[in-house]
């Protein structure tokens, strides 16, 4: 029986792999990757090892998840070490925990080797920190539903102080902004949006949540990073907040609809 390793690779930037996922790729025997694992990224994978591709292409799964978990027990019969490659931290909307759930029931040993998730790498784009003293006290990892499930994501309970890192927001931001306002948001709080973070690709969108509604879609992956720290004027909002003097009609003089390309 082999073992199968859970790797974060990251946002795509293969220097930002940990020293340990590289060697776990180094050494692979299979390696069964999602389609958010950059190409640059795969490229550190042993020539030798078999490389499977189980992700998901314009919403169509090439696999279905229990397929997948399938695959890794038998592939862990097969060979001394499988890897299961998966973009950014495999902890953090991954569905590791189906896949440990399985592994474990089949007695096949595993290990978790964690990456840098996709908010962290989008906000180090950036150039802004998730968390202020001054602004932001809280961070909230989240995905964005359509579905009338959406008060289960916690959106309502959000408070000024902090930081939405939302995952998948869709094709249609307008609809993100209106439920953002929805949960109590002020509609001047400030946005950004991080498309292909960290990658050659990378594009970064400055915004708000009234201008979200008008929002081109930018190439997924995508991260829209909302909170008073989502601005190159964050010591002005962190001033403001503390007289109390942050409201809808202030006006927070960052960049607007301005792009950033690296």
């Amino acid at each position: 029986m082999g073992k199968v390793f859970l790797v974060g690779a990251g946002p795509g930037d293969p220097e930002l792999l940990t020293r340990k996922a590289a060697r776990v790729l180094e050494q692979a025997d299979v390696v069964l990757f999602d389609s958010l694992v950059s190409a640059e990224v795969l490229q550190l994978v042993s020539p030798a090892a078999e490389l499977v591709d189980v992700g998901k292409r314009a919403g169509l799964k090439l696999l279905t998840q229990d397929e997948i978990n399938s695959l890794l027990i038998a592939y862990a019969g097969r060979y001394e070490a499988v890897v299961r490659l998966k973009g950014g931290d495999p902890m953090l909307f991954g569905r590791a925990a189906e896949e440990i759930e399985a592994l474990r029931r089949a007695n096949v040993p595993f290990e978790i080797v964690p990456g840098i998730t996709a908010a962290f790498g989008a906000a180090a784009a950036a150039g802004f920190s998730l968390t202020d003293r001054r602004a932001a006290s809280q961070v909230l990892f989240t995905t964005f539903s359509r579905g009338a499930t959406v008060k289960s994501l916690g959106w309502r309970e959000v408070t000024s102080d902090t930081t939405l890192a939302i995952y998948m927001p869709g094709v249609d931001y307008a609809e993100v902004a209106a439920r953002l306002m929805d949960a109590g948001l002020d509609a001047e709080i400030p946005c950004a949006v991080i498309s292909h973070a960290t990658r050659p690709e990378q594009q970064i969108r400055w915004t708000n949540i009234a201008a979200l509604f008008d929002e081109q879609k930018l190439p997924a992956p995508a991260v829209v990073i909302v909170g008073k720290v989502a601005t190159q004027a964050v010591q002005e909002i962190g001033e403001r907040t503390a007289l109390g003097q942050f409201s809808q009609s202030d006006n927070l003089n960052f960049p607007a609809h301005s792009w950033v390309k690296n």
